[in-house]
C-alpha cells in the first residue's frame, strides 16, 4: 500500500518548501543582517574594547554641522573647527564662512564669526595659547572648460623712486598694441622704485618695482584673449604717473585657473573666543605650512599665491610679540603643505610629505634645513619616493629620540598610485637614513595619525585612490608601538575618511576624527560625493582597563624650561611615565605641531615631582597637556601647563 500524506502534512510541506525558497533568495541579506548584529554584539563586549578600543558618533546639532577642513585643540580644552567656505563655491560666492567651537567634555557648540575664507589656510599654536591662522582662499579654481573670461597675470611696474601707489580692485589696463582692456580683481600696492647711487661715479640708477595682480577681460568670449606680450596703459592716471606706472602681461587666455591665496592673518583667542586680525603676510598663501620655532616665532612656507602659482621659495617668519612678518633672507622651494618639523638646534626637518601642488621633480626630497645658513642636507633612503604626496608624518614618541615616521602616500596630483609603506628615520644617527617600518593596513593616502600618551600612535582611514575614487575608502585602524616597532589592528572606524579629514588627541585621552571630501559616492564614479560632516570619537584600549591614575589640577600652571613642580597624584607609586604633549593642529594630512616629550619625575607618597626639559627646540613655548601613565599603560586625564619662552622659576 502506497503512503499518501495527509492534507495537513502536504500544506506543511508546501509551506516549508516556500520558506526554503525564500531563504535561498534572501540568503545574502539574512546573512548580512545576522553578521551585522553579531558584529555589533562583538565590538561592544568588554574584552573586545580592552583589546581594540571603541568608536562612538558625536551628536552634533544640525545648526553646528560644517565641512570641517581644519581642527585645532585649544588650551581651554575646546576644539576650533574651521570650514571657511568648506570647499563649496556657492558658499564662497555668498561669503558664507564658518567656524565652530566645540567643547568635547560638555558636548556644547558655538558658532564663531569668521572674517575671511580661511579654507585651506595654515595654522599653529602660539606661546600665549592663541592659534595663528594665516592664508586662505581668494578665488576658487576654474577648469579650462569652465573659464568664461580671458585672464591671467599682469605685472604692474613703478619707475618713481619717491611715490608708492595703491590700485583698487577694478583698475583697468588697456594694451597699447592689442587695444584690449582687462580689469584687476583685487587691490594691489606698488612700492617705490629702488634708487641706488654708485659710490665711485656718483651716478644714480633707478630700478622699477614690480608686483603681480590677476586680471580678467571685461566681457566673455574668445575674441577678448591675447596671444603675445604687450605693454598696458593704466586708466585714471595723470601727469607723470601715466609714464611711471604701467602694466606688462604675456598671454591672457582661457587656461585653467588654480585656486588663489590671500595674505590675511589672524590670531584666534581661545578665551575671548574670536578672531583678531594681525599684520598680513608678505605673500598670499593657499595650502601653506606654519611651523612654530624654538623662540615662539612661526615659519610660514609654500602655498599658492594671489595668481595661483606655488610661492617660489619666498618664506617668512611671524613674530607674535610684534604681530609682524619678515622674509627669510634666502629662498627655498617646497610643494604645498610640506611636513616641516622643528628639530635639534632650531633646524627644520622636511620628511617629504606634502599635499596638493608643485612640480613632481622639485622640492620633494627629505632633508634637514638650517634656516640661518639656508643649507639643506638630504636624508636618503626613503622608499616609494614618488608617492609621498598625501602621506602622513609623525615625530614618534618620545620626542627626545628624534625618530620620524612617514606613513602611506600617493602619486603627485590625481595619480591613482598609493603605498602601504611606512618609513622611519632616526636623526640622531651619525648618517641618518630612512628604513622601512611595518606595513600599514592597506595601500592608502590621507591616513590620519595621532600620538597617544602611552607612546603609541593611532593611524586611521584614508583611501587607496585620489579622494576615494572607485569606492577606495579604507575603514581600518591600527596602533603602532614606538618602543617595540610593531603595529596591530584595532576597531574599525565607522565611516570612510579621505581628503579634507583629520584627527586630534583630546585631553581625556580619546581621539576625535573629522571630515572627508570624496569626489564620488559610488564605486562606479557616477554620483557626486558629499562632505562627511560626522565627527567620531575613538576610545583607545587603555581606557577600558580599569581606574585611571589622576593628577590634581590647581598645581603650577606655568612651568619654565628646566623648572620643577610637584603635583598630587592618585596611586603615585604606580606611575611609570610622564609626558608633556603639545596640542595638535591638523589639516590636509599635516600636523607638525603634535609631539610627546618625556619628562623626568620622582614619586613620593601621593605626589609626583616633574622637571621640564631645558632644550627650547624640544619644548617650544606654548601650552601643553601634562599626563602621567601607570604600570598598566593607562594615562591620566591631562592637566594644562604653559611653558613660556623665557627661563626662570615656575609660577603658580
Amino acid at each position: 500500500m502506497k503512503y499518501r500524506p495527509s492534507r495537513r502534512t502536504r500544506r506543511f510541506g508546501i509551506g516549508a518548501a516556500a520558506v526554503l525558497v525564500l531563504a535561498g533568495m534572501n540568503g545574502p541579506a539574512l546573512y548580512r543582517f545576522s553578521s551585522d548584529k553579531y558584529h555589533h554584539y562583538e565590538i561592544n563586549q568588554p574584552e573586545y574594547k580592552a583589546r581594540n578600543g571603541h568608536w562612538d558618533v558625536v551628536n552634533v546639532p544640525e545648526e553646528y554641522r560644517i565641512n570641517t577642513i581644519h581642527a585645532a585643540l585649544l588650551h581651554t580644552g575646546k576644539v576650533l573647527l574651521v570650514a571657511g567656505s568648506g570647499n563649496n563655491a556657492r558658499n564662497f560666492a555668498a561669503k558664507s564662512f564658518r567656524s565652530v567651537l566645540w567643547d568635547p567634555e560638555k558636548n556644547t557648540y558655538r558658532n564663531i564669526p569668521t572674517p575671511e575664507d580661511l579654507f585651506c589656510a595654515g595654522h599653529t599654536q602660539l606661546p600665549d595659547g592663541k592659534l595663528l591662522v594665516a592664508g586662505g582662499t581668494q578665488r576658487y579654481e576654474k577648469l579650462k572648460g569652465d573659464v568664461e573670461k580671458a585672464g591671467g597675470l599682469m605685472f604692474v611696474h613703478n619707475e618713481n623712486p619717491d611715490k608708492p601707489k595703491t590700485f583698487p580692485a577694478g583698475t583697468r589696463f588697456t594694451g597699447r598694441k592689442n587695444g584690449k582692456t582687462f580689469e584687476s580683481k583685487d587691490p594691489v600696492l606698488v612700492p617705490r622704485a629702488k634708487k641706488t647711487k654708485n659710490r665711485k661715479t656718483g651716478k644714480v640708477t633707478v630700478t622699477a618695482s614690480t608686483v603681480r595682480v590677476y586680471v580678467e577681460a571685461l566681457r566673455k568670449g574668445k575674441r577678448y584673449q591675447t596671444g603675445t606680450e604687450d605693454n598696458y596703459r593704466i586708466h585714471g592716471l595723470r601727469g607723470k604717473d601715466r609714464r611711471n606706472f604701467y602694466g606688462i602681461a604675456q598671454k591672457l587666455s582661457f587656461d585653467k585657473k588654480d585656486f588663489q591665496g590671500i595674505k590675511d592673518a589672524y590670531e584666534f583667542d581661545p578665551v575671548a573666543e574670536r578672531y583678531i586680525p594681525v599684520d598680513p603676510m608678505h605673500e598670499a598663501r593657499w595650502y601653506p605650512t606654519l611651523t612654530t620655532l624654538q623662540d615662539g616665532r612661526v615659519l610660514s612656507v609654500s602655498g599658492l599665491d594671489e595668481i595661483g602659482q606655488v610661492v617660489p621659495g619666498k618664506n617668512e617668519i611671524y613674530n607674535p610679540r610684534t604681530n609682524t612678518w619678515k622674509y627669510l633672507r634666502k629662498q627655498r622651494f617646497f610643494p604645498t603643505y610640506p611636513a616641516l618639523f622643528l628639530t635639534d638646534g632650531g633646524r627644520i626637518f622636511y620628511t617629504g610629505s606634502n599635499a596638493g601642488y608643485g612640480p613632481d621633480d622639485k622640492g620633494r626630497t627629505p632633508g634637514v634645513w638650517d634656516l640661518k645658513t639656508n643649507v639643506f642636507k638630504t636624508v636618503p633612503g626613503i622608499s616609494d619616493p614618488d608617492v609621498l604626496e598625501t602621506s602622513m608624518s609623525v615625530l614618534l614618541p618620545p620626542a627626545q629620540e628624534q625618530r620620524y615616521m612617514v606613513l602611506g602616500g600617493g602619486g603627485v596630483g590625481e595619480d591613482p598610485e598609493s603605498t602601504a609603506k611606512t618609513r622611519i628615520v632616526d636623526l640622531h644617527e651619525d648618517r641618518p637614513r630612512f628604513r622601512d617600518g611595518p606595513k600599514l593596513y592597506a595601500k592608502v593616502r590621507y591616513p590620519s595619525s595621532v600620538i597617544l600618551p602611552d607612546d603609541t600612535v593611532l593611524t586611521t582611514n584614508g583611501s587607496g585612490d585620489y579622494r576615494g575614487r572607485g569606492g577606495s575608502n579604507v575603514l581600518r585602524a591600527e596602533i603602532y608601538d614606538a618602543r617595540t616597532g610593531t603595529s596591530r589592528g584595532v576597531a574599525d572606524p565607522l565611516v570612510g575618511r579621505n581628503y579634507h579629514s583629520g584627527a586630534l588627541l583630546l585631553p581625556d585621552g580619546r581621539v576625535m576624527t573629522f571630515g572627508s571630501d570624496s569626489l564620488f559616492s559610488d564605486d562606479a564614479n557616477t554620483k557626486p560625493g558629499r562632505f562627511q560632516q560626522q565627527i567620531d570619537l575613538y576610545t583607545p584600549p587603555y581606557l577600558f582597563r580599569g581606574a585611571r591614575p589622576a593628577l590634581a589640577d590647581g598645581a603650577p600652571r606655568t612651568l619654565r624650561r628646566g623648572a620643577t613642580a610637584t603635583y598630587r597624584a592618585r596611586n603615585a607609586s604606580a606611575i611609570q611615565r610622564v609626558r608633556l604633549i603639545r596640542p595638535g593642529s591638523f589639516t590636509h594630512v599635516t600636523n607638525v605641531e603634535q609631539r610627546s616629550i618625556a619628562v623626568d619625575f620622582i614619586t613620593s607618597g601621593d605626589s609626583v615631582g616633574v622637571r621640564i626639559p631645558e632644550d627650547p627646540s624640544l619644548v617650544p613655548p606654548g601650552w601643553y597637556m601634562l599626563t602621567v601613565v601607570d604600570d598598566r599603560g593607562i594615562p591620566s586625564k591631562a592637566v594644562w601647563v604653559k611653558v613660556p619662552a623665557s627661563r626662570g622659576a615656575a609660577k603658580h
